[in-house]
């Protein structure tokens, strides 16, 4: 059942980043905005998964959102491919930027994403006006 939760996932994380891909193409020597993009949203995603269903959730079912859906709908290697070539291309400063803002970016997302997912997961003790 894991086996076929990954496929299943991986079909519509793959159609899904095809779909982001061609609504915002980029040419080897420009900001890839589509990789930066599915990136952050994956990572903010999978925070909140993290936070909110992971606890409760089946092995397939984590295993078919995670590395299925969100493991082909992100990807390191478009990164590393965007990077080299823009640094191939000579655009050693947008190369950066991007390296910089996909890190700084992903991180935050997923640090937000967990924040998210977390929300409702414990009970708030009501303010007390002292």
């Amino acid at each position: 059942m894991t086996y076929l939760a990954v496929l299943l996932g991986g079909l519509i994380g793959t159609g899904l980043r095809l779909g982001v891909d061609a609504l915002l193409p980029h040419a080897d020597d420009a900001f890839p905005v589509s990789t930066l993009v599915v990136n952050v949203v994956g990572a903010f995603v999978l925070g909140a998964l993290v936070a909110r269903v992971w606890p409760t959730a089946s092995d397939a079912l984590r295993a078919g959102l995670g590395a299925g859906l969100l493991g082909s709908f992100t990807t390191f290697s478009a990164l590393a491919v965007s990077l080299v070539s823009l640094a191939d291309a000579g655009e050693w400063g947008i190369a950066v930027a991007y390296l910089v803002v996909t890190i700084v970016a992903g991180l935050s997302a997923a640090w937000a994403g967990i924040r998210v997912g977390a929300r409702g997961m414990t009970p708030m003790a009501p303010e007390v006006d002292e």
